[in-house]
């Protein structure tokens, strides 16, 4: 054990021992370990933020570019198109495998999702308006088309408009507001 004595100062002598400064070196040490994790950890905990024009997948077409709430209307009887539209991210149903909903207007919902594997989006993209390309698909129900067996076939045409979903499997997604 090393001691060094100082002088005296109002009677009290200032010893000062190996042991004590490896006991500060120590506790200065620990205290900035410390002072680092509270650091990091508020650092992780900020969400991410989505600048204008982050793209996800390939970067989608702009040409051609249509609202959400016209798709239905736009493919009419049509079954299957490629086209790019914009519209208002609802929900992300499923982060990891890229599957979220759209907002088509009047009550409607796009469910959409990524063809390719491995696209995670984050959920923080919720409420954002993205520009999103690939194709649009209508749902049919083959239940509507049938009819009870020795029924008669009715004159009238179902209107089944609106009552399919529509499913959108996309190549790209961009942030757009």
């Amino acid at each position: 054990m090393l001691k060094f004595v100082n002088a005296k100062q109002n009677g009290q002598t200032f010893v000062i021992s190996f042991e004590n400064i490896t006991m500060m070196k120590r506790l200065i040490f620990f205290s900035a370990f410390l002072l680092a994790i509270v650091n990091l950890t508020v650092v992780a905990q900020q969400p991410v933020k989505l600048p204008h024009g982050m793209v996800f997948g390939t970067k989608p077409s702009t040409v051609g570019l249509m609202p959400a709430s016209k798709l239905d209307s736009f493919m009419g009887k049509r079954t299957r198109i490629s086209t790019a539209i914009v519209g208002k991210v609802l929900k992300v149903t499923d982060t990891k495998e890229g599957a979220f909903t759209i907002d088509a207007g009047n009550g409607k919902v796009i469910d959409a999702r990524f063809k390719t594997d491995g696209i995670s989006l984050p959920p923080n993209i919720k409420g954002r308006e993205v520009i999103i390309s690939g194709v649009a698909t209508k749902q049919f129900n083959a239940f509507d088309a049938q009819r009870q067996a020795g029924s008669k076939p009715s004159s009238q045409k179902q209107n089944n408009a609106g009552k399919q979903p529509l499913s959108f499997e996309a190549v790209g997604l961009m942030v757009n507001k």
